[in-house]
């Protein structure tokens, strides 16, 4: 009977991600409204304060600096390339007379939830953004009635209730926690980060946007400056040779979060909100590099100082400097597409574009919620563990799903030409 029992929740497992993943691939979105950090910014914050974004930023696609903190296209590039758009303009960019017709990107390098203090370098943060959204929807609206040309440079009216709402945020927020607080206090924190979260997709709700992308945030203490800084003593490391605290703090995070996005989905039936576990395929690809491609998992591209993390705080990518009498430069790697990490800080184009295709492609870190819930209603699914299930990554059909189910833990799943189960001991 136990097992009996056991075999008609694998059942179920499967034909729930089955439906996921068909319902979850859908880049039919006529418009695209884009708010987070510098893994998502086209230009941002380059426009709104200036910010130096000089060479080699841009070298591997743009051969010139985009405003882009990368080497080239970041995830948002690749995912309007998927549903056959342009990129994003920056709502800050005014140059160029730039065409906002398939949607806006309001992020920025360095963009928090909370609010931003006085000394910020970036003043963007999320309720701003959100405010800035706001301004641009009734300014287009207006702007159209008056003319309806504009509709050629400006999205239409039902564009902003169909289409898409993706946010990127977050990370930033842990960063500087960590600066003034213990690990056991970041975490206390994180309720206050994300009920500002909530306030922001709140407001955009009732701006009418019904279909949001929401991604969790990344493994923080896998990035090359947060491993110079807090990981030297290498008890605090793991087995990847990622600062553990603060990949703790993202994961307590993350779980949160998605525990955020799934009560939204049930307050609002009507939307429609999928939930992208980041985490796990820039972990993924750091910890299994060498499957992809890369040759280097943590150290930058673009730095200084050599092996191990060739990063060094006093002088950031493109720069030179004079240390103790002697001029050193943070020059580029030859190929960046043998790194994950760009300049210490940010990630490199090949690693965005890996990103992108496991869920524009493969759908592999994808739940949509909305799905779950109808689901649920019809008594297939307990709550979710968003760290439960993890799935196989390497697959000869390149077509796989995460399911994040509580109930199976120990269990991946993945889809090639029939469905395969693996027990992990």
């Amino acid at each position: 009977m136990a097992l009996k029992n056991y075999m008609s929740q694998l059942i179920v497992v499967i034909c729930s991600c089955l439906l996921a993943t068909a319902s979850s691939l859908n880049f039919s979105f006529p418009a695209v409204f884009n708010f987070g950090d510098s893994n998502s910014d086209t230009g941002g914050l380059a426009a709104g304060v200036a910010f130096p974004v000089g060479p080699p930023n841009g070298q591997t696609y743009f051969h010139e600096p985009s405003g882009r903190f990368c080497d080239g296209r970041v995830v948002i590039d690749f995912l309007m390339d998927a549903m056959d758009h342009p990129f994003l303009n920056p709502y800050l960019d005014s140059v160029g007379a730039p065409s906002f017709q398939t949607g806006c990107n309001f992020a920025t390098g360095g963009a928090t939830i909370l609010p931003a203090n006085a000394g910020a370098r970036n003043p963007f943060s999320f309720n701003i953004q959100v405010a800035q959204f706001a301004r641009f929807k009734a300014r287009v609206l207006q702007l159209l009635a008056e003319d309806k040309k504009l509709e050629k440079y400006l999205p239409s009216e039902d564009y902003f209730k169909q289409g898409l709402y993706m946010l990127d945020v977050g990370q930033n927020d842990l960063d500087g926690a960590f600066n003034s607080k213990t690990e056991d206090q970041v975490m206390a924190f994180i309720p206050t980060i994300l009920s500002q979260f909530e306030a922001g997709i709140q407001r955009l709700y009732n701006e009418g946007a019904r279909n949001f992308w929401i991604h969790n945030t990344g493994p923080l203490g896998c990035i090359a400056r947060i491993i110079a800084t807090f990981g030297t003593d290498s008890s605090k490391l793991d087995q990847v040779g990622c600062v553990r605290s603060h990949n703790s703090a993202a994961n307590n995070f993350n779980l949160r979060l998605h525990d955020l996005c799934t009560n939204f989905q049930d307050q609002f039936p009507d939307v429609n909100v999928t939930y992208v576990d980041i985490f796990s395929v820039k972990l993924d690809l750091i910890a299994n590099y060498s499957q992809y491609g890369f040759k280097e998992p943590l150290a930058a591209c673009c730095g200084y100082g050599g092996p191990p993390l060739n990063f060094d705080n006093r002088v950031a990518c493109g720069e030179t400097k004079n240390l103790s009498g002697s001029t050193v430069s943070a020059t580029p790697c030859n190929n960046t597409a043998e790194y994950v990490n760009w300049d210490g800080n940010h990630y490199t184009e090949a690693l965005f574009g890996i990103e992108a295709d496991n869920y524009v492609v493969n759908g592999s870190v994808i739940i949509n919620l909305d799905r779950q819930r109808r689901l649920k209603r019809g008594g297939a699914h307990k709550k979710l563990n968003p760290h439960a299930l993890r799935a196989s990554r390497r697959n000869t059909s390149g077509y796989f799903v995460l399911c994040f189910l509580s109930h199976l833990p120990g269990f991946f799943l993945s889809l090639t030409s029939r469905i395969k189960l693996s027990l992990k001991s």
